[in-house]
């Protein structure tokens, strides 16, 4: 697996794990991003049983995995964090899981003795070392409990399935965008499944766009850097969603 670093101001750190190589080829592909600050880490979508040998493998040669006092699951798909049991087994004694309140119970069943915190629908903050960090609330887009994390200092936003893109099997050497055009191609179809809530929608670009942002970094595909970042919105914005509404149409009703 992968690792990419784009931001680093001494002790606090981007670090975005993804493109294993390893993982079975029925498994889609995924980024996971750890947080560094005073000494303290916090782990955003670790990713699954099914990558977590990668994953902790690339971990382990930037972070010690004692500072490992926070996980964040942007929602509940197993993409995200079906190795929590895993986790637990390798990080200290009662690291704290955040996750929308909607999910504990639910999420329980990848591990049932996992230290959930659970976020309540408007967000929270977090103090990881010296940087705060904000929960922002995503839902609808495109779980009904969702969020996605914000870090002023370093201008940074991952946003969980949000500007997800499915790539295909070509060899990719960077973490970025470079051609914002024909990325869209990898992401068109999956948004327009994936995200159903127009007013949610409308309501996410709003509040990321009055953030102050370097960059994006998105559960599945490429970040979005620079101009990229209102490219992304903007089309976003525009985009027609819930395509999967059409399959009722025309179905007859069952007496």
């Amino acid at each position: 697996m992968k690792c990419y670093k784009p931001f680093a101001q001494g002790d606090h750190r981007w670090l975005v794990f993804s493109q294993d190589e390893h993982k079975p080829g029925s498994v889609v592909d995924t980024n996971q991003v750890a947080i560094t600050s005073g000494g303290h880490a916090i782990l955003l979508d670790p990713g699954g049983i099914e990558v977590f040998p990668s994953m902790i493998g690339a971990l382990v040669q930037e972070v010690d995995l004692d500072s490992v006092s926070h996980i964040f699951l942007s929602h509940q798909d197993p993409d995200v964090g079906s190795g929590l049991a895993l986790w637990r087994q390798v990080t200290l004694p009662g690291t704290m899981v955040h996750i929308s309140a909607l999910w504990p119970s639910y999420v329980a069943h990848f591990d049932s003795d996992t230290h959930f915190s659970p976020i309540p629908d408007e967000g929270a903050e977090l103090t990881l070392g010296g940087t705060a960090l904000r929960f922002l609330p995503s839902h609808y887009m495109h779980s009904p409990g969702a969020f996605a994390v914000y870090d002023p200092t370093a201008r940074a936003l991952f946003s969980g399935d949000i500007g997800a893109a499915i790539l295909p099997g070509t060899p990719i050497r960077d973490i970025w965008v470079t051609d914002f055009n024909n990325h869209v191609q990898y992401m068109d179809g999956f948004h327009r499944r994936i995200l159903a809530c127009r007013e949610a929608r409308d309501a996410w670009v709003e509040m990321v766009a009055g953030l102050t942002l370097d960059f994006i970094v998105p559960q599945h595909g490429l970040a979005f850097r620079g101009q990229d970042v209102p490219r992304f919105l903007d089309w976003l914005s525009r985009l027609e969603i819930g395509s999967g509404v059409g399959a009722y149409r025309g179905r007859t009703a069952r007496k």
